[in-house]
């Protein structure tokens, strides 16, 4: 039944997407170009990355409000080092932005698991702590265009095969979470996690190391975000990405992953960050202010929230099938 609800909801998604696609080319044409298209996917090849990293926590009723801190401390933290090394490989620093970002996201886990805290406020509390220590490795200093790696600006900025850098990022991502929340047992775990907590604890699920393993995973994928996303823009400083953990969640939220956990799919979230980059590259084409575009967003996410929660109250949650409780019964 839910899976079903949710086969329906991304076909109904699509279906928008392209309605809203057409009624903006019919008034610009190049809206439905080639470039254009690469625009928007290039524009939200980040987002996707960080989606995938907050659908895992919120497949397990978590959430992760400091993606965006994640992202913009390891992005000073690179930018750093570049210039200090400019000689260093972009594979290093590719492997440094994701292990500071893995352990930054490891440090949230810790805390929920260990001292058993909401996962909210853990994060609302980490989101302020890496907004700190980006200021205190700067010194409230910009690192701007011209200091900034010359390997860490020209990642972002290549191309392969016809595609932007960026977007082969993503669709790898992508790729491997669809992988792992379908194939691996770990990934189907975190369904049942979210679906009921006790029962997936007493039938052997190990709560605490899948807990872990999704907020290190998003961690690591904010680390992978923050390089990219300073070499994309060729800056860094305390305040970047402030305020994108909201757009993160809105994306999942569109695309149909419950907050309430144990539903979602890769699919899904996918849509979710185009529908957003489609909204986004619309609305100055049609001349709508961009004051509107929060409004339309939450308007957005208070629908998808809505439509999540019927869905659930008319499947319910079953841990065992029917036939199983008859014999339990008997």
């Amino acid at each position: 039944m839910k899976q079903l609800f949710l086969a329906r909801r991304e076909w109904l998604l699509l279906a928008i997407i392209g309605a809203i696609a057409l009624a903006v080319a019919a008034r610009a044409p190049v809206f439905l170009s080639w470039r254009n298209g690469m625009d928007i996917a290039n524009d939200s090849a980040i987002l996707a990355i960080l989606v995938v990293g907050q659908m895992g926590v919120l497949l397990t009723r978590g959430i992760d409000l400091s993606v965006a801190s994640n992202l913009a401390l390891t992005g000073m933290v690179c930018a750093l080092v570049g210039r200090a090394m400019p000689g260093v490989p972009i594979g290093v620093l590719l492997l440094l932005a994701m292990a500071i970002g893995a352990l930054l996201g490891s440090l949230n886990g810790w805390l929920i698991t260990r001292f058993d805290l909401p996962p909210i406020v853990v994060t609302l509390g980490t989101l302020s702590a890496f907004r700190g220590a980006i200021f205190v490795a700067s010194k409230g200093a910009w690192i701007s265009d011209h200091q900034i790696h010359a390997a860490i600006k020209g990642l972002p900025r290549a191309q392969w095969l016809g595609l932007p850098a960026l977007v082969w990022f993503a669709l790898l991502v992508l790729a491997l979470a669809a992988v792992f929340f379908k194939l691996r047992r770990e990934g189907r775990e975190l369904y049942a996690l979210g679906g009921d907590p006790h029962a997936a604890q007493y039938v052997g699920i190990p709560v605490k190391s899948r807990l872990m393993l999704v907020y290190t995973l998003s961690g690591m994928l904010a680390g992978l975000s923050g390089l990219l996303w300073v070499g994309r823009y060729s800056v860094a400083y305390t305040e970047l990405a402030a305020g994108y953990e909201l757009t993160v969640i809105a994306a999942c939220l569109i695309g149909g992953v419950s907050i309430g956990g144990g539903v979602g799919s890769v699919v899904g979230a996918g849509l979710g960050v185009l529908f957003i980059g489609v909204v986004n590259a619309a609305l100055p084409v049609i001349q709508v202010s961009p004051f509107w575009q929060q409004a339309i967003a939450g308007a957005v996410i208070l629908v998808s929230v809505t439509l999540n929660a019927r869905a659930e109250h008319r499947g319910g949650r079953l841990i065992l099938e029917r036939t199983e409780l008859k014999g339990a019964a008997a």
